[in-house]
């Protein structure tokens, strides 16, 4: 008879071993033991992982990035060039609450102002939050009585560039960023759909913080550490920068439009689903409707992570979640493990995305935002073919909880 002792990993109880729903029913196979992509059929398999090119990844039904711009009259020399995603900006309404959770979560403060609500000119409380990498800050928070999503921002090339910004239209003039760690520039716009978009130039980048160490691993044939043992102290999981956002929108062929007009946001990925035939019965599968797309900051032959940005069709428009870098699977994991201790609640994970690799950990923060650490994604650049694929949970991760019905909503 099965063990049906249980334990609790600090967010979640499952089953030391046998079947759990926790950890998904079986998901198609992405590659076989030749790194071939197929499905294979027959004798069952062990699973199998590879690090395999962008181009067999993808696979066949793709199209090279310059072809994908050319077919929707991209002019990318009218484009507002992006750099890197730097920060996040929030309203909360709770916001010693929300900061106790920022620095379970891995951040630090690096600057607090107004901190007696009653101080100030406009008696807003704000916090600037960092991490370790060169950002001076990759979480900025100000308390309000709403919540409110107010944008990522994007680091631009010059002043020029900024400029270009503040003349599309609905953005804002150019503002000075005089009370910001780091100083500089900032511009703030609005999508067709009201999500702010903000770009900033100017910023005096920060000294790095401490870089974690690099665990050694041993596999069965090369076992490099000899005489060194691993061991780990528990605590928040580190942040390093922030690496992507989501929205959820109405018109997602419009919102794409305006996105990759303005900016030089590049799709690595689209999802879609199709259409039904004419005649109402069924679907050939030769009709299909775009629904998601993962977008990356287009810097021609440089690396850069395999999306910045995500938009999915949704009945309701509005922030999916942010998303922010640490060291490895470790560190998440024990900082997975910190979050549920501290009594936060989990959303999904610990998993493996398909599209950009990453290991993902989602969690709802104390204002109801949703709020990831990811570790080990992939990069690409401008010569990574744009991807199609079939919309469906199923897509989402190789591996990992189910996907709670709630997440894609």
């Amino acid at each position: 008879m099965a063990d049906t002792q249980t334990e609790t990993n600090g967010s979640h109880t499952t089953p030391p071993h046998g079947n759990s729903s926790q950890w998904g029913q079986s998901r198609p196979v992405t590659i076989d033991a030749t790194g071939t992509l197929s499905t294979p059929d027959g004798d069952v398999k062990p699973n199998v992982g590879a690090s395999i090119t962008d181009i067999e990844a993808i696979g066949a039904d793709s199209e090279p990035l310059a072809a994908w711009q050319e077919r929707n009259n991209i002019d990318t020399s009218q484009q507002v060039r992006l750099v890197k995603l730097a920060h996040m900006r929030y309203q909360h309404p709770d916001l010693p609450t929300m900061t106790k959770f920022l620095k379970d979560f891995g951040m630090h403060i690096v600057k607090h102002d107004n901190k007696d609500s009653s101080a100030g000119e406009d008696g807003v409380e704000r916090i600037w939050f960092r991490g370790y990498g060169p950002d001076q800050y990759v979480y900025y928070a100000q308390s309000g009585a709403e919540k409110k999503f107010l944008g990522g921002t994007y680091e631009v090339e010059s002043m020029a560039e900024l400029e270009k910004a503040s003349k599309i239209e609905g953005a804002s003039p150019v503002q000075e960023l005089s009370d910001a760690p780091g100083g500089g520039h900032m511009v703030t716009l609005r999508d067709p759909e009201g999500f702010v978009i903000n770009v900033m130039y100017g910023q005096e980048p920060a000294p790095l913080g401490d870089l974690p160490q690099k665990v050694i691993l041993n596999d069965e044939t090369d076992k490099p550490r000899v005489r060194k043992f691993n061991r780990f102290t528990p605590g928040p999981a580190a942040v390093h920068k922030l690496g992507h956002y989501g929205l959820c929108v109405l018109d997602f062929d419009k919102q794409v439009e305006w996105y990759t007009r303005h900016f030089n946001f590049a799709p690595t990925d689209f999802l879609y689903v199709p259409l039904p035939n004419a005649d109402g019965k069924g679907t050939d599968g030769k009709q299909k409707k775009d629904v998601a797309v993962f977008a990356h900051i287009d810097r021609g032959d440089d690396p850069v992570d395999h999306h910045t940005f995500f938009m999915s069709t949704n009945p309701t428009a509005h922030v999916h979640h942010c998303s922010f870098e640490v060291h490895d699977y470790d560190t998440q994991q024990l900082g997975h493990q910190w979050l549920g201790k501290q009594g936060y609640t989990s959303v999904w994970g610990i998993g493996r995305h398909i599209l950009g690799s990453q290991i993902f950990d989602y969690w709802w923060d104390t204002t109801g935002n949703m709020i990831e650490h990811y570790a080990d994604g992939d990069l690409v650049n401008k010569d990574t073919p744009v991807g199609y694929g079939m919309a469906g949970d199923e897509s989402l991760a190789v591996w990992g909880p189910e996907v709670p019905t709630w997440f894609l909503q």
